[in-house]
């Protein structure tokens, strides 16, 4: 392989070494130590227990206010005055505003730029200027001049009623804002992200909101605001930044747990830079000698710089003939289709913070989900980070970019774009703010009421229903779980992840395969024949539909021996007329009876051990929509027949596992579906009932 160099080349290439193109500065702060100097604290604030203290605990003492500062020791460029040209910036902190149970608190903190070399102003003694502003200036603060986002806890004659987040500028009446519901009695966590784009001149605020939904019952969301500002109006080329915050008489502790922060700025004039051969008639000798030397040295490092490149190509040119073959070919496949693009490495390496842990979303079976922020349409996005070290991984990334990029329904994560580059496989989605619905059924850090509970069923359903019965082609998923249904701002279920994914006609029967998919939620029969369609998706749908009635997940070892299966379980009080045992202690009896019932029956009917016996998802859907009366089932749950499994199971190829080991989950969905014993041989036994779905009693007699 050989590699060619212009002389114009080259002297860009000299150019590019010798001068520097942009100024970045980034960090990243998991704990707050006293002998860590990256970060200044001024009056009040100071380091304690890992984490900054804005202002001192007023409680039981004299003083009657506290005023405190924490900024990164070194200043930012936020422009560059030559070329006009202003940063982008992103930071993230998590804090908690805790008044350890009283109703009445105040005053808050803000997240602040202010020219370099700003200190709270001698004069403020009060919290309600959150150590921004002198006490006299609250509103037309001429002599400090800062940018802030305020989380500001106390209404004063200027604020909006109640817990608000706001925009400051040079005023502390924020010139906009929105209801902050804060959860400051409890102390509860939040997080917040801030962005800034330079192109667009757009300030983007995402924080934690906590919605009171009644009965002791919070919703944890995402919310937001925006303004657009073009900061070098407002301030200096170089800034002070950081946390500023007060507390008068109604006091609360202000904690900064964790911060990191991003920016960019090119210091390249609009204009560029000219390279040219000339010189003035009149330089002087020495001009002449500076200049020889110069070319002298810079022919040197060039000479030197060109080597190392040479040996580069040479190094890497195996492996880039290797990707090469393999990249290309995916690339001319992908870019036929319509809808995601190709993204470049560099660019998600970017707005992901160089896949930062920070920003990891997830880890799935195959790879870490990470969020990343694209300036460019000012928008949030989860990238998927597959993994290129197994075969199975790179078998994920080409059938979803295949599969989901041909796909438009309202109830599955869309695709916005693809990346093979670098030896990395990345698959860009829409962000959901309100993440997994496992997290939300299982983590115990947040709680769906009934109503959303509900809607998210039936949005799952409708998106199964698409990919079965109404796109061109059958598309069997193969892998729904919990985790899998994402939900966007409005809790919309979501179905994601399709790299286990088949495309099969819609005439044809069962697909034979490699056994895949997440033990617990597979049919039976996937682990005895290895066999996948649409039957087996919709006994997935059952579990999925069981597990957000019950607020359980599908198999729990350690539960006593008739509650280890889901379905085991609900059938047996399915049997005993009491079904409505089995809905989740967490809803108390805020939930819709009737509806819970239809969503329990249609859990089981789907997760019918006997694939015989299922329902169409079509049917699942309309009794979900009380468009079908409910169908009748067994009293006992019926045992299916299987083939002989003990010698010749299929290879496991299962994509994840929640806490339990595949080995235990395994073995307990196995014994608990034929509720009999196994033995070195086969196990052959047949449905005790026929299937009926044509009553709408909702119990046997």
């Amino acid at each position: 392989m050989a590699v060619f160099f212009s002389l114009s080349s080259l002297k860009y290439l000299l150019l590019i070494i010798i001068i520097p193109l942009a100024t970045s500065l980034s960090f990243n702060f998991d704990t707050f130590t006293p002998n860590d100097h990256n970060v200044t604290y001024e009056r009040d604030a100071s380091p304690e227990n890992g984490a900054i203290l804005l202002t001192k605990n007023l409680l039981n003492r004299d003083i009657n206010a506290s005023i405190g500062r924490a900024i990164y020791s070194k200043p930012l460029h936020l422009w560059d005055k030559a070329s006009r040209n202003l940063t982008d910036f992103t930071t993230h902190f998590s804090f908690s505003i805790n008044s350890q149970g009283r109703t009445k608190y105040g005053d808050g903190f803000a997240f602040f730029l202010a020219p370099a070399g700003s200190t709270i102003p001698y004069n403020t003694t009060r919290g309600g200027s959150l150590g921004l502003t002198s006490n006299n200036e609250r509103l037309n603060s001429s002599s400090n001049h800062f940018v802030a986002v305020e989380f500001d806890t106390f209404s004063n004659f200027y604020d909006p009623p109640g817990d608000h987040v706001g925009v400051d500028i040079n005023s502390m009446q924020s010139l906009v804002n929105v209801t902050w519901f804060s959860s400051i009695p409890n102390g509860t966590k939040t997080d917040a992200w801030i962005n800034y784009n330079s192109n667009s001149k757009n300030l983007t605020v995402v924080f934690t909101d906590f919605q009171p939904q009644g009965n002791n019952i919070t919703l944890t969301v995402l919310q937001n605001l925006s303004y657009n500002l073009d900061l070098r109006e407002y301030l200096p080329e170089w800034v002070t930044f950081g946390f500023t915050g007060g507390a008068g008489g109604r006091f609360a502790f202000q904690r900064i747990y964790s911060w990191n922060f991003t920016s960019s700025l090119d210091n390249m004039t609009d204009t560029g830079v000219t390279l040219s051969n000339t010189k003035p008639k009149d330089a002087p000798t020495k001009t002449k000698l500076g200049l020889v030397v110069g070319l002298i040295s810079g022919g040197c490092v060039l000479v030197a710089v060109c080597a190392l490149v040479l040996f580069a190509f040479w190094r890497k040119s195996k492996v880039r003939e290797d990707d090469y073959v393999f990249d290309g070919s995916m690339t001319n496949e992908f870019q036929k289709s319509a809808g995601p693009k190709k993204f470049l490495y560099s660019e998600l390496a970017r707005c992901t913070n160089n896949f930062s842990q920070e920003e990891m979303l997830g880890r799935g079976g195959f790879g870490g989900v990470y969020k990343g922020y694209l300036s460019e349409s000012n928008s949030y996005i989860a990238v998927k980070r597959v993994s290129r070290e197994s075969q199975q991984g790179i078998k994920e990334y080409v059938s979803e970019v295949r599969i989901v990029s041909r796909l438009r329904h309202k109830h599955l994560v869309q695709l916005i774009g693809w990346c093979h580059q670098k030896r990395e496989l990345l698959l860009v989605y829409e962000f959901m703010p309100n993440g997994s619905l496992d997290h939300h059924i299982f983590s115990g850090k947040s709680h769906l009421a009934w109503p959303l509970r509900f809607k998210i069923a039936q949005g799952l359903a409708s998106a199964l229903l698409y990919l079965h019965e109404e796109w061109e082609q059958c598309v069997v998923h193969r892998d729904i779980k919990s985790s899998n249904i994402m939900l966007d701002s409005n809790f919309n279920a979501k179905l994601g992840d399709f790299g286990l994914a088949r495309l099969v006609d819609h005439d044809k029967g069962s697909q034979t395969t490699v056994l895949a998919g997440t033990m617990g939620y597979m049919a039976p029969e996937c682990v005895t024949t290895g066999k996948a369609n649409k039957e087996t998706d919709v006994y997935s749908f059952g579990i999925v539909v069981l597990e957000i009635g019950c607020g359980r997940k599908p198999i729990d070892p350690k539960a006593e021996e008739h509650r280890v299966n889901i379905v085991d379980w609900v059938w047996r009080l399915y049997g005993m007329r009491s079904i409505l045992e089995a809905v989740d202690p967490k809803l108390s009896s805020e939930f819709n009876e009737e509806e819970m019932e239809h969503l329990l029956v249609v859990g089981l009917w789907c997760a019918h051990p006997d694939n015989n016996c299922r329902p169409s998802i079509r049917q699942a859907v309309q009794v979900l929509n009380f468009e079908a009366p409910l169908p009748t089932l067994p009293r006992n749950m019926p045992v299916p027949t299987y083939c002989s499994f003990s010698r010749h199971l299929p290879t496991l190829s299962v994509s994840s596992t929640h806490e339990t080991s595949g080995t235990e989950i395994a073995l307990a969905q196995i014994q608990h579906s034929v509720n009999g014993n196994t033995t070195d041989a086969s196990i052959k036994r047949t449905s005790s009932s026929a299937c009926s779905s044509s009553t709408s009693v909702l119990y046997p007699s």
